[in-house]
């Protein structure tokens, strides 16, 4: 029997990426393996800039799911009734491939979900995903490097855009990160995708209209 604990199941738009306007379920992993969660430990961590909550399981319809069939019904029960034909789901985090495995993304695709996962790259993702975005952090050794989409949150100094570049993705972009430099790590992406037109600019949208 597999185990699945996730911090946070609601519905939203996807604000970031190539799937940015899509109504999603956003099912959010407990745990990372670059970063604990802590405060504490976040100057000490591989990936310091990140915005989420991904600790514990006590969100919106979060919790400690004992089997594929209990996920499955929380996220049907969060996309609602009378819209089957377009169920989609993203699988984040943290990190989502530390606990996402083939079983569960048979199931999911057998309730008729497009799949949709954000990762961190240090993990093989399993077959099955329909739209899958590596997002590669510091120094993090990246080994999923095939993906319909690599997007990178910059400025990152200890990443080399010419690296990423080589990866197989469909799409490429660069995200501001958050925080007090928004103004100018966006200007930076902006003049950055004007030199290396490989790139797209992806903004955080909900993070514009105010929404989760």
């Amino acid at each position: 029997m597999s185990h699945y604990h996730f911090k946070e199941i609601f519905l939203t738009l996807q604000g970031e990426g190539g799937q940015a306007g899509r109504p999603m379920v956003f099912a959010r992993f407990s745990g990372c393996n670059l970063w604990s969660g802590r405060e504490i430990d976040r100057s000490n961590a591989i990936c310091r800039f990140c915005d989420t909550d991904f600790v514990g399981t006590d969100g919106q319809n979060g919790g400690r799911f004992q089997s594929v069939d209990e996920v499955v019904r929380a996220l049907i029960r969060v996309w609602g009734e009378g819209r089957e034909a377009y169920r989609g789901v993203v699988f984040t985090g943290g990190e989502p491939l530390l606990q996402l495995d083939a079983l569960l993304i048979n199931a999911v695709k057998e309730a008729g979900f497009y799949i949709a996962v954000e990762t961190n790259g240090t993990i093989i993702a399993p077959d099955g995903i329909d739209w899958l975005c590596v997002s590669p952090k510091s120094t993090a050794k990246v080994v999923q490097t095939t993906a319909q989409e690599l997007k990178l949150a910059w400025p990152q100094d200890e990443i080399d855009l010419q690296t990423m570049e080589s990866f197989d993705c469909e799409r490429f972009y660069l995200q501001p990160i958050d925080g007090a430099h928004l103004a100018v790590n966006t200007k930076l992406c902006v003049e950055t995708c004007l030199q290396n037109p490989k790139w797209r600019l992806s903004l955080q949208t909900h993070k514009v209209i105010g929404i989760d």
